[in-house]
């Protein structure tokens, strides 16, 4: 998400900082050493995994889509749900205030194409790390998705 949209500026200028509900998606993103992409954004001390808020009128697998080529330069094919998640653990308060409970479909995707670009208008750093040594994170995703072997079906919490 270049910023914020359209949508949610004005939903800002209507409801301050209120939480909002803001359904969002999350790509893993593994290299052939199966190391998981993650990205650091401009005057962030923590990483976080390529994701963004879904948009009006767009569906889930777009924006995955849009939102990695945003943010790594990268192309790639979401190939499965890996979860679904969602609730009190899924809060989270901007630096300026802004409220957020997330609602998050986690995409398994495989890179089909495009470079990846480190320092653009979104990320200052993108780096791969192995799934037993995930670095300190911001957002507060179950353990789960991260792990290579997984089952068919999509994760969720009951």
């Amino acid at each position: 998400m270049m910023g914020m949209s359209e949508y949610y500026k004005n939903l800002r200028e209507k409801i301050g900082n209120q939480l909002i509900f803001m359904p969002s998606v999350v790509g893993i993103i593994r290299n052939e050493n199966k190391e998981i992409l993650f990205g650091r954004k401009h005057n962030e001390e923590n990483w976080g995994l390529i994701a963004g808020a879904i948009e009006l009128s767009e569906t889930p697998a777009q924006a995955i889509i849009r939102e990695v080529q945003e943010e790594t330069g990268l192309i790639i094919l979401p190939e499965r749900i890996i979860g679904v998640y969602g609730g009190e653990g899924g809060r989270f308060t901007y630096s300026n205030g802004h409220q957020v409970e997330y609602l998050s479909i986690v995409f398994d995707c495989k890179i089909i194409g495009g470079e990846l670009n480190p320092d653009n208008e979104e990320m200052k750093e993108l780096k791969y790390f192995s799934e037993f040594q995930i670095p300190s994170i911001t957002n507060n995703y179950p353990k789960y998705i991260f792990n290579s072997h997984q089952q068919e079906r999509a994760d969720f919490e009951v």
